[in-house]
C-alpha cells in the first residue's frame, strides 16, 4: 500500500514538473489574423458614395517601409520570465490586411471597389495602366503589436503609422496623399493570439477611419470618381 501511494506521489510529481515547464518555455513564435470588421464602422455622411457613381475604385496592396531585418515580424511578446518572443500574421501579410480593411470600408461607403491585386510604388510615373477610376496605396511606416505579460494583467499595445496616396488612373496623375497614426492599449487578465489579433484589429480600423474622416479626402475622392 506504501509503495502504491509512493508511485502515485512520485507520478504526481513528475506530471506538475512536466506543466511547469511547458508553462514556462512557451512557443517562441505567435501568429495573430489581423481582420479589420468594417460592418461595425460608422460611415460620415459626407463620404458616402452618389448612386450615380459608377466607377471603380482599385486598392494596390501596402509597401512594407519598415527598418526590419524580416519584414514577416510585426510585434513581440515579453513573458513573465523576461524572454522575447515574436508575433507573425497568421493568414498572408499585414500589407494585405491594410488593403483588405479599405476595401471593405469603401464598400460599406457604397463605392464600387475592384476585387484585383494591384502593385504600386505610389509614384506617378508608374500609376497602373487599368481600366479603372482610382486607385489608393500606401506606405506601412510603422508598426508594432506587443503584449507585456505580467500578474495580475496583461498589457497589450499596438502602434502603427500610415501613408496613403489617392491617384487618378485615367490621367495617371496623384490627386492627394496623407498620413494617419494610430495607438491603442488594453489590459486583460488573460493572454491569447486572439487578443493581440483583437488590438490590431482595432488599430487598423481606427487608422483607415480617421483617414476617410479627413473631408479633403472625401472631396478628392468624390470628385475624381465623378468626372
Amino acid at each position: 500500500m506504501k509503495i502504491h501511494k509512493l508511485l502515485d506521489g512520485w507520478k504526481w510529481g513528475m506530471l506538475i514538473s512536466i506543466i511547469g515547464f511547458l508553462g514556462c518555455a512557451g512557443p517562441s513564435l505567435y501568429s495573430v489574423n489581423m481582420y479589420y470588421d468594417a460592418d461595425k464602422a460608422s460611415i460620415p455622411a459626407y463620404l458616402k458614395a452618389d448612386k450615380s457613381f459608377g466607377a471603380i475604385i482599385s486598392i494596390a496592396e501596402f509597401i512594407d517601409t519598415r527598418r526590419m531585418d524580416d519584414w514577416l515580424v510585426i510585434g513581440h511578446v515579453v513573458e513573465k520570465d523576461g524572454m522575447i518572443n515574436l508575433v507573425l500574421p497568421k493568414n498572408g501579410t499585414e500589407a494585405k490586411a491594410r488593403s483588405k480593411g479599405i476595401k471593405e470600408y469603401l464598400r460599406k461607403a457604397g463605392y464600387k471597389v475592384s476585387d484585383k491585386n494591384l502593385r504600386w510604388d505610389l509614384k506617378e510615373g508608374t500609376i497602373p495602366k487599368e481600366d479603372f477610376k482610382i486607385i489608393i496605396g500606401g506606405n506601412i511606416d510603422e508598426l508594432e503589436i506587443s503584449c507585456r505579460r505580467d500578474f495580475p494583467t496583461n498589457t497589450y499595445s499596438t502602434n502603427m503609422k500610415l501613408t496613403i496616396v489617392f491617384a487618378d488612373m485615367a490621367k495617371g496623375k496623384i490627386l492627394y496623399q496623407s498620413k494617419v497614426e494610430s495607438s491603442y492599449t488594453k489590459e486583460y487578465f488573460w493572454f491569447s493570439e486572439e487578443n493581440l489579433g483583437e488590438q490590431a484589429g482595432i488599430a487598423l480600423g481606427d487608422a483607415i477611419e480617421k483617414l476617410f474622416e479627413d473631408r479633403i479626402v472625401a472631396q478628392k475622392l468624390k470628385e475624381a470618381i465623378s468626372h
